[in-house]
């Protein structure tokens, strides 16, 4: 008789620059019911061969290959796959470029640093449909002491949620018919009010806030 409460394995691949790296990710993948590390690839014209040929539910892509060549490739695999559940991680992530990712279609931001449980945290978040970012790459969002959408004008949430669409000053003003100069302005005003420190903090908050974003806190 079948095991009626057996896990669903979900299969995930890896786009990678190290083989040793791929075989770690491998191994505490293999410790886990649901996930396996089913695929891997050492390039990113070979992920998109991966993509077209394997049933992935993830793929965790290196940062190394560099962030306009893996933005322009996650633009590709989605028009492979568009399910494609894209998973980013390097050693370093800022977060003007963890937005960038995640404006892209990234369903997950981690640090190779994380440790092994919020990886597998990350990978189960993706794969169950969610989006997914390591605490410490919004290290300042997350310190906000108030946070309150009310108090703010009129024209300053129109600015914040501008802000929150990833369009920079001038795209803003430009938006809203405003001086540069006056944006700044409504910008502090926000960062007063609200306590966000930073615009990507900023526009953090407002993903967070919709919903489109799920950070862990240690």
């Amino acid at each position: 008789m079948p095991n009626e409460n057996k896990v669903a394995t979900k299969r995930i691949g890896i786009c990678e620059t190290q083989a040793v790296t791929v075989e770690g990710v491998r191994t505490v993948l293999s410790r886990t019911p649901d996930l396996e590390l089913a695929e891997a690839a050492f390039s990113l014209d070979e992920a998109i061969q991966v993509l077209r040929v394997s049933q992935l539910d993830a793929i965790i892509v290196d940062k190394t290959f560099g962030i306009q060549a893996l933005l322009e490739w996650m633009g590709r695999a989605q028009s492979v796959r568009k399910d494609a559940a894209i998973i980013v991680w390097g050693i370093s992530i800022t977060e003007p470029e963890a937005l960038r990712y995640l404006h892209a279609g990234a369903k997950g931001i981690i640090r190779k640093s994380a440790g092994l449980q919020p990886l597998v945290s990350c990978v189960r978040a993706v794969v169950s449909g969610s989006n997914w970012m390591e605490d410490a790459v919004f290290r300042e969002a997350t310190r906000q002491e108030r946070y309150a959408r009310s108090e703010l004008t009129p024209r300053e949430l129109q600015v914040m949620e501008l802000v929150e669409q990833g369009l920079k000053n001038k795209e803003i003003a430009r938006e809203l018919g405003i001086r540069p100069g006056t944006v700044k302005i409504h910008l502090k005003h926000i960062f007063e009010k609200t306590g966000v420190r930073g615009r990507y903090g900023l526009a953090l908050t407002g993903l967070k806030e919709r919903g489109m974003v799920e950070l862990p806190y240690a």
